[in-house]
Order: structure tokens, then sequence, then C-alpha cells
């Protein structure tokens, strides 16, 4: 990520959400202050998605692309995710807290979250056709009233700790992690606390300590073989016969 980017597990570029073995590292753009991404306005669309693969398809082909896209250039905070296979296994994710304008934000996370994720080696042009590409867009930061103060695949959330030496930590759980691996608030947190570098015991006074941030989200995907369909569509479209 660009400026003071942030890691999960300290202040470094980027921001990644994970969890154990979905680790969504996303290695979090932290501001001084959380953007409530301007409420529950309806901003994610495919064509976001379509950008996506649009980017990262002339990255690696080294091609110039793609053009200034259609959708809205509003300013959010937000991450894109690659899974791979018909699993959905996790290829990359790393997004940002801060409120980027979505062109520049989408153009540069697509390639952050698909190169530089710390967790795989870069994403290839052979493993194209495999991809699923996901963006979400972030709204609503709330400050809880403690760690339970949030509702399981509704929120995403962001914690802040202190570890066993007294260093300040955060890390993050888009809202489809928890119901994606089965797992209670509790479980959820712990994982969280794991993600985020703690390695003593976890207990229950370590858990009221915590401050959360609960936050939504707008999720959409598309596999490539939707790309490569549009894609095809609007080159058919483009044909001009004399």
């Amino acid at each position: 990520m660009s400026n003071s980017h942030y890691n999960n597990y300290q202040q470094q570029p980027h921001s990644s959400n994970g969890d154990a073995e979905y680790q969504h590292q996303q290695m979090v753009h932290q501001p001084q202050r959380f953007s409530n991404g301007h409420g529950m306005k309806s901003v994610a669309v495919p064509d976001m998605c379509l950008f996506c693969f649009e980017v990262l398809d002339c990255e690696l082909n080294n091609v110039d692309g793609p053009s200034v896209p259609m959708f809205s250039n509003d300013a959010y905070p937000l991450f894109v995710t690659w899974k791979i296979g018909r699993d959905k296994r996790l290829r990359g994710c790393i997004g940002t807290f801060s409120a980027m304008e979505l062109h520049h934000g989408l153009r540069e996370y697509a390639l952050t979250s698909a190169f530089k994720d710390s967790r795989f080696a870069p994403i290839s042009r052979d493993e194209m056709p495999r991809l699923t590409v996901s963006v979400s867009i972030l709204q609503n930061f709330e400050e809880a009233q403690g760690h339970l103060d949030w509702q399981l695949g509704v929120h995403g959330i962001r914690i802040e700790f202190l570890t066993e030496r007294g260093c300040k930590r955060t890390a993050t759980y888009l809202p489809q992690v928890a119901t994606e691996q089965g797992w209670d608030q509790l479980q959820t947190i712990d994982s969280l606390l794991r993600k985020g570098g703690y390695r003593a015991a976890i207990t229950q006074e370590l858990r009221k300590s915590i401050k959360l941030t609960r936050y939504r989200s707008q999720e959409i995907q598309m596999h490539y073989k939707e790309y490569r369909e549009h894609q095809e569509r609007r080159a058919q479209f483009g044909k001009v016969q004399c």
C-alpha cells in the first residue's frame, strides 16, 4: 500500500485480512480515523471485478491499459481478493482502511494482492483461467462497546490489542471470513488475536481489553470465465463491417 501502509502485524506497507487457513492476510492501510464509507450507499458493481481482471491481464501480458472505468470514482476503504480453483483457495488478499478513489484504489490493490501478498508467490499468467476475483467496499465503521458487540456474517471486525510484550497490534477479518470458516464469535476473536501475533494463553481478561471496530462490506465477485465472455462480447460489438 502506498503512503503509511499498515500490516496486521506491524507497521509497514499494506494490510491483509486473514484467518488460520483462509488467512486473508490483508495488509491494512491504516488511517488516523476510520472513514464511514458514506453510509450504506450501494457501490459495488460487476464492472469493478472486470476492471481488476483487466488490470491483472494487462500487467501479466505487458500491455497498456485498461482505460478509465465507467463506475463511480468516489473514495472508499477497499479490499481485493484473488482465489483459485473450484474450491476457491485463497491466492492473495490485500486492501486498505483508508478511503481511496475507486479507480486508483482498485487498480493498485488488484496488482498488490496478486503480486505482493507475502504468503504466496506472485500470480502467474498460467493461473489466470482458474482465478476468481472479489472486490469488497467497506462502509459504516463503528466503535464497538465490547469484543462481542458485532454480528456474525454482518460485520467485519478490526481489533487493536497489546501483545504479551506490551506491543500494540491490530488485525482484521472481512465479514465473510468467520461464517466461511464456521466460527462463533469467540473463535473468531481468538483466531484474530493469533493472526495479529499474540502467542501467549488467551484469557477472558485479554478479550475484554480489546478495542474493536466493526464495519460492513459490499462484496462482489467474478470468475475468469465471466471476464473472458465479457471481453469476447465487447470485441464482437466493436467489429465494423463495410
